[in-house]
């Protein structure tokens, strides 16, 4: 891994919500979240999957990616990963 490398990351909770943040190191912060030691948010909604990351090169950018994804209401948070993911990210909304 380079140390120019930052990561903004989607995780789907195992009750259906998201989790978005940031890290330099994608594999470590996802096993972290798995295993209980990430975010407080995700310790009791494991495990998760993740379901979209972006590389950047520059930590703030990265960080303002992160900052306008929470900001966004649930829909356009499905239609931007639906978008981006080729269609190939589905939604885990209960029927």
């Amino acid at each position: 891994m380079e140390a120019n490398e930052h990561y903004f990351y989607v995780v789907l909770c195992r009750d259906g919500s998201y989790y978005a943040g940031y890290t330099n190191d994608l594999t470590r912060r996802i096993s972290m979240h798995n295993d209980g030691k990430g975010a407080k948010y995700t310790r009791g909604r494991g495990p998760v999957q993740l379901i979209y990351s972006k590389r950047f090169d520059d930590k703030s950018e990265a960080l303002k990616a992160e900052y306008e994804f929470k900001q966004w209401t649930r829909k356009k948070k499905d239609d931007f990963l639906l978008r981006e993911t080729g269609g190939l990210y589905a939604t885990a909304e209960k029927l």
